[in-house]
């Protein structure tokens, strides 16, 4: 006679993946930030990050994470004060992302207001991995999509009118020049 309960050890794993899932809602950020870079083609870059933050001590979690997606790394939160004793679980490969963080993310959808904040870091992923980003035209949707996120882009360095509104003009220079 055969049964349609899982068997422990998938009742395990489900069980895990539903409480690193629940975890991440709580102290998990999905966060595409935005850096200058001169030497790209819009003087800027897009840079995709997962990550889960938690206390030294109650570390093993963050060790979870790690072994449930076989990817990523856990390194100290903030080398430069001494007083914060967090350690933080970080992926920023867009290999690792789009083969085990996005895929865990879809199986296990989160249930707070974050899901829509992952499905739009999961757009901007795949969208960079197909090479969107590299059109003008591409990296301001990708922009305007990442300001929508966290906050809608509050408590970011850069405004969208500062990303968005001059192209590198010493590149745009040199494309025209004809050697």
């Amino acid at each position: 006679m055969s049964s349609d309960k899982p068997s422990g050890a998938d009742n395990q794993q489900g069980r895990l993946e539903a409480y690193l899932s629940g975890f991440a809602d709580g102290e998990g950020s999905f966060s595409v930030g935005i850096t200058r870079r001169s030497d790209l083609a819009f003087g800027f870059q897009l840079i995709h990050e997962f990550r889960v933050s938690q206390n030294a001590e109650r570390s093993t979690v963050l060790e979870y994470f790690r072994d449930v997606l076989k990817c990523g790394r856990i390194v100290i939160n903030d080398r430069h004060r001494m007083s914060d004793k967090t350690l933080v679980f970080v992926v920023r490969r867009r290999r690792d992302l789009l083969d085990h963080v996005i895929p865990f993310f879809e199986r296990n959808p989160l249930l707070s207001d974050k899901q829509q904040t992952f499905v739009s870091f999961a757009t901007i992923v795949q969208a960079m991995a197909e090479k969107v980003h590299l059109e003008y035209e591409g990296f301001v949707q990708l922009v305007r999509l990442a300001f929508t996120m966290n906050a809608n882009g509050a408590y970011r360095k850069w405004k969208m009118s500062d990303v968005i509104g001059v192209q590198n003009p010493q590149r745009l220079y040199a494309e025209h020049l004809d050697w």
